[in-house]
């Protein structure tokens, strides 16, 4: 080997050491700042602990002396729930049973009822033929009276014209021919 080689590998091994050493001296200084920012997270979380703990300890406390009294009033809702629902099937039932009883009332009076109009309507009936046809009859009878009578106190036998056989324009009418035996007899 010649002394070009030699000095040249010796040339490369120093560079190499060299790049150890400095490469060394970073490591060295990354540990430091990477130790001084680990101690810095440390005192931070340390201020955190020690002003969170009180809060954490507080709400745990809270949790502890509120989660029995969640717990009965959950219960106590659930038992509420539970009655109410039977308190409603039971109105609902005694609706039904009063809508029920209603229904069958209603049909009975309006049976009831029916009934009545139909016997009013049967008694106006009847009370309509029993005195309407003897007072046509009657009626009639009267109105054949008066006009024999008026046939019997005129002596001419002749009419005057009343005001029952008139028009509503005061046109006289022809009044009704006499019947029967008083056209007979003129004196």
């Amino acid at each position: 080997m010649s002394i070009n080689v030699e000095n040249t590998i010796l040339a490369f091994v120093a560079v190499a050491a060299l790049a150890l050493v400095v490469q060394t001296i970073g490591m060295i200084a990354v540990l430091l700042v990477a130790r001084k920012a680990a101690k810095n997270v440390r005192d931070e979380m340390e201020q955190y602990r020690s002003s969170l703990m009180p809060l954490i300890l507080r709400a745990r406390e809270v949790v502890e002396k509120v989660a029995p009294k969640v717990e009965t009033a959950a219960d106590e809702l659930a038992v509420i729930t539970t009655r109410l629902r039977e308190q409603t099937a039971d109105v609902q039932e005694a609706a039904n049973d009063i809508i029920a009883r209603t229904q069958r009332q209603v049909g009975r009076v309006d049976h009831m009822l029916s009934s009545i109009f139909d016997r009013v309507e049967r008694a106006g009936t009847f009370v309509s033929d029993a005195v309407a046809k003897p007072m046509r009859q009657l009626s009639g009878v009267i109105a054949s009276i008066k006009a024999v009578v008026d046939t019997l106190r005129d002596p001419e036998g002749g009419h005057t014209v009343h005001d029952a056989y008139r028009y509503p324009d005061t046109e006289p009418v022809a009044p009704p021919r006499p019947t029967g035996a008083s056209t007979n007899m003129r004196p």
